[in-house]
């Protein structure tokens, strides 16, 4: 019987420490039957050396080796034209491809007869589904690190303290976004002792940011009379009135925070504008702002960039949290790739790998059969 070959690359995106497959996974795969091929320094960002994937199982290869064997190939980012162009007609790239923004990358695989899987387009309403769900394990991970990060670049104490010098007051935090980044975020700061106040333009969202001791904000207006909740579990895109009603409810809230985390994304789209130039002017000096949702298509934040830490001229830091995952590469990487191999458990069967557009999960994540 023939066995199902996988191989985990390297990533090759600037500043992307995670990889694929992690040490404990190859073993996983293994005992699924699957053989396993890992590019030379595929894990170093991460802290795994070659030797523990050559001792968990894997063969430890360079990239023309691995792209000439595998069946199934395993990235987390899109990978870049110099690795498509050496994949060859059959072959499965998993990954998070970014479809809606890479269509290029799409169009270049279908060209080669290369079938795309990939991971963003898993809807999260698939109960079924939720141990491959990769963009909630990377989003849980990056709004622990958001407020980690805002925590570090905040110049006062979060919780409150009392000691023999007086008594310093909590900070107030705001996060906008109640997703699974928000919720993680909400949660790590209730943890650092932070007066947390959260908001998200779907309401049913108001029991989960209750339930870790945060108070919700409803500032719902006239211009948003329906729930802005989408398909899919994320939340929808609001109009051009509803953003502009969103915003000004907003301003006089984020002035009396001390610190602002934003997490709302809308997939493959521009992510909604939460935090304008007068709402930064507005805040008191010493505030801090991380924008999670900061790409090269805008941020939450006005002005903000991926990666990019900027002290504006009223004293409020606004940092564009691009990559946070990377930043906890180890944690983010076995937490991907425990998903990959739920996913592989699903899609390899006796010893076969089987795409079939008409099953729900793998219809999803080649986009309803298309590759």
């Amino acid at each position: 019987m023939a066995t199902v070959i996988v191989g985990a690359v390297r990533e090759r995106a600037p500043g992307e420490r995670r990889v694929a497959l992690v040490p404990e996974a190859v073993t996983l795969l293994r005992r699924a039957g699957i053989d396993v091929l890992v590019e030379t320094g595929a894990g170093s960002g991460a802290w795994f050396t070659d030797a523990e994937y050559a001792e968990a199982g894997a063969t430890v290869v360079v990239l023309g080796e691995l792209l000439a064997a595998a069946d199934v190939v395993l990235c987390v980012g899109p990978p870049d034209a110099d690795a498509v162009r050496l994949l060859h007609p059959g072959q499965t790239l998993v990954g998070l491809l970014e479809p809606l923004r890479h269509p290029e990358l799409v169009a270049g695989l279908t060209d080669r007869g290369v079938h795309a899987v990939s991971l963003d387009l898993l809807p999260r309403t698939l109960s079924r589904a939720q141990s491959m769900d990769a963009l909630t394990s990377q989003a849980s991970v990056a709004g622990y690190k958001a407020a980690l990060l805002a925590a570090d670049a905040y110049d006062r104490f979060f919780p409150m303290l009392t000691t023999a010098a007086g008594t310093m007051r909590p900070a107030q935090v705001m996060v906008l976004g109640a997703g699974v980044a928000g919720l993680q975020a909400i949660a790590t700061a209730r943890r650092l002792g932070a007066v947390v106040t959260a908001y998200d333009v779907r309401p049913a969202s108001r029991g989960e940011v209750e339930s870790l001791g945060a108070r919700f904000l409803d500032i719902r207006s006239p211009h948003q009379a329906e729930s802005g909740a989408g398909q899919g579990g994320y939340a929808r895109e609001l109009t051009e009135d509803e953003q502009r009603a969103q915003r000004e409810a907003l301003d006089a809230h984020i002035a009396r925070s001390d610190v602002v985390i934003t997490t709302a994304q809308v997939p493959g789209r521009k992510p909604p504008l939460l935090v304008t130039g007068t709402a930064l002017a507005g805040m008191k000096p010493g505030s801090v702002v991380v924008d999670l949702a900061a790409s090269e298509l805008g941020g939450n934040v006005e002005g903000s960039e991926p990666d990019k830490t900027d002290v504006r001229a009223g004293g409020v830091t606004v940092i564009g949290a691009g990559r946070l995952p990377s930043a906890m590469a180890t944690a983010a990487s076995t937490a991907y790739a425990r998903n990959l191999v739920a996913l592989l458990r699903h899609l390899v069967r006796d010893g076969e790998l089987v795409l079939d557009p008409t099953d729900e999960i793998t219809g999803a994540l080649m986009g309803d059969g298309t590759s």
